[in-house]
């Protein structure tokens, strides 16, 4: 008798052969595939201009803003196609890029950004915040030490006024 291996989960993130063309001609990505399973980390590297955004704003759908569309393949969440929704309903379930480098909420602690970007889950996400507050606890205790330090050693800017 040999063994039946068992049948693998499906994926959390399925991204099959995707092509992404910007500007109705410019062609940045051409087959491009990956799965992320429950519970796996991925990373996604490669030299500037690989693809790396790209591929990130092909999954949050925010291509359309820069003239660029998943022209082939197709991205699944949860086993649902994703890479026509709109952006705003991709982040109600918990899909959104963050964007590097841009320092939006630089003055909120770690665990501050996290909470506000899930602000939009709703009641869903408020029964898991205290397991984010459990697992960012050592981190966010360091991270607000180093912040008080800094906003003590920075002039804040003056808000203008109206009148």
């Amino acid at each position: 008798m040999s063994a039946v291996p068992a049948a693998q989960p499906a994926p959390i993130l399925s991204i099959s052969n995707i092509e992404v063309i910007y500007d109705h001609v410019i062609l940045v990505l051409r087959g491009v595939s990956l799965e992320v399973q429950e519970g796996q980390i991925v990373a996604l590297l490669g030299a500037n201009g690989a693809g790396k955004t790209t591929t990130l704003k092909a999954i949050s759908n925010l291509l359309r803003a820069e003239r660029g569309e998943v022209t082939k393949g197709q991205i699944l969440y949860r086993g649902e196609r994703i890479d026509r929704s709109n952006p705003s309903a991709l982040v109600k379930r918990g899909i959104c890029q963050v964007m590097e480098g841009r320092h939006c909420f630089q003055h909120l602690t770690v665990e501050e950004n996290l909470l506000t970007g899930a602000y939009t889950r709703g009641a869903a996400w408020k029964m898991r915040g205290a397991g984010v507050k459990e697992e960012l606890g050592r981190s966010t205790a360091t991270s607000r030490a180093s912040r008080s330090a800094a906003t003590r050693s920075r002039a804040i800017p003056p808000v203008a006024s109206s009148r």
